[in-house]
């Protein structure tokens, strides 16, 4: 990926996660799958449940990736949240912004923490918080990942065979119909 896609992702998930905890929430986990250096879209996980439905959930967002048959994505979630959500053990830094870039042979964990400044409590007691962005971490190649995202990961690049003229639109419909937000780029947008 060049860098400057590379830091326009980055730039674009860093504002996304700094609105939410703005608004009192953490952003979803987000896929962003590319073709030949193209960015087919953003897709946020559906509303999950605790437990299996998140290891699900996160894991389908590969669904999007391999329709389109993609040959990078960008995996994007936040190291607490999604320990939480999937009850698995909190794993390196948190609270902590994480993106992997990944190919079909290779992937690269980018983590950037962060400290929480508590903007203001609501009156319905929901406390917004800005982050605070810390330097970033060393990119670690081959960094271990949590089972949903190596999942989706790993799922990205297996093709989807569908009997459908239209592979990638049919999944792009049936992904938001299960609760997926999906956003396309004009060049893959149906």
């Amino acid at each position: 990926m060049e860098a400057q896609m590379w830091d326009a992702l980055v730039g674009v998930a860093k504002e996304a996660y700094t609105a939410g905890l703005g608004e009192g929430s953490v952003p979803r986990p987000l896929i962003m799958p590319l073709v030949r250096g193209e960015l087919v879209g953003m897709i946020w996980v559906r509303p999950i449940k605790v437990g299996q439905d998140a290891l699900t959930g996160i894991a389908e967002l590969s669904n999007i990736a391999a329709a389109a048959r993609a040959d990078e994505v960008v995996l994007v979630w936040e190291t607490h949240d999604v320990a939480t959500a999937c009850e698995l053990p909190i794993v390196g830094p948190a609270p902590c912004l994480n993106m992997v870039l990944a190919t079909r042979d290779e992937h690269v964990l980018h983590q950037f923490p962060y400290t929480e400044q508590l903007l203001s409590r609501s009156p319905e007691g929901w406390a917004p918080v800005a982050p605070d962005w810390g330097p970033a971490l060393v990119p670690q190649p081959g960094g271990e990942l949590m089972p949903p995202i190596q999942a989706a990961v790993n799922y990205s690049f297996t093709p989807i065979e569908l009997d459908h003229p239209d592979p990638f639109g049919v999944t792009v419909v049936l992904m938001e119909e299960d609760g997926y937000r999906v956003r396309l780029t004009e060049v893959f947008d149906r």
